[in-house]
């Protein structure tokens, strides 16, 4: 028999990883807060994987394009050749950083604390990125350097602690190295094609003992929610940054990191990350 709470469940998850995920928000604070509100603790970490996994499928999608000529053109276009290794070499320093530092970063960083420091350091940095003069030398994903593209997946390292958020930390880190608002969210989209394919599969991997045949209405429900929802919030914020600054999201992510510290100091919210 269908548990259609149990689902419902799973689509709002689903919901809230695909609107968070590019945002520069932190998909995992939202995942944590919404899951343990509802009383959704089923597969935990597995289920974050796998709609996740929706949530990076939808940049292919909207990107379709862009990467097929990509992957047709990598033997003799110089503009894909560059793109790759763009993307190869902004994915390396996170690549690295987790594997000689994950276990640490997960025993010191993975704390309400820590998630709510993140948060509001972070909005602060949104803030001030926003409002110093910003000089961009960038202005087209085809002219950034592989310099700029080293230093944004340095960058990116931060996001490995949680509260961070991956695409804030990529974006705005653009913005820091000289990349205008347009090209360093687009330039974070496609960053996190190789870089969530890795962590999913490696998670996926590490947690195949939990998976069952039984889960799969509930995996398919949160998949093609993310999927959907991280459509439409990629498409919204590439038409929203065209005429709006990113300080809405700094705001919310101090308010956000405040509402943080008190559920977990009035025990609100079961904090196991």
């Amino acid at each position: 028999m269908v548990d259609w709470l149990f689902l419902a469940k799973a689509l709002l998850l689903g919901v809230v990883e695909g609107l968070t995920e590019f945002l520069p928000v932190s998909s995992t604070g939202h995942l944590i807060v919404v899951g343990d509100l509802i009383g959704f603790f089923n597969k935990g970490k597995v289920f974050e994987v796998a709609i996740q996994l929706g949530a990076i499928l939808a940049v292919l999608f909207e990107y379709r394009q862009r990467f097929v000529s990509v992957a047709t053109g990598l033997r003799s276009d110089p503009k894909a050749q560059r793109f790759v290794l763009n993307l190869l070499v902004a994915f390396l320093p996170a690549a690295v950083m987790g594997l000689l530092f994950i276990k640490q970063i997960k025993y010191y960083f993975f704390n309400p604390v820590s998630v709510a420091t993140a948060l509001i350091v972070g909005g602060l940095l949104i803030l001030y990125a926003e409002r110093r003069t910003h000089t961009a030398r960038v202005h087209q994903v085809d002219d950034i350097g592989w310099r700029d593209a080293l230093k944004v997946g340095c960058a990116q390292v931060l996001a490995m602690i949680p509260g961070t958020s991956r695409s804030g930390a990529t974006i705005i880190g653009g913005m820091f190295f000289g990349l205008d608002r347009k090209v360093a969210a687009e330039f974070s989209f496609f960053l996190a094609v190789p870089t969530m394919f890795a962590a999913t599969f490696y998670d996926l991997y590490k947690h195949r003992d939990v998976l069952s045949l039984n889960d799969a209405p509930m995996f398919a429900v949160g998949f093609v929610a993310a999927f959907v929802s991280a459509l439409l919030a990629v498409r919204t914020l590439v038409r929203f940054i065209a005429t709006h600054t990113y300080e809405v999201f700094a705001w919310y992510r101090i308010v956000f990191g405040v509402v943080i510290l008190a559920t977990w100091y009035w025990g609100w919210v079961s904090w196991n990350v």
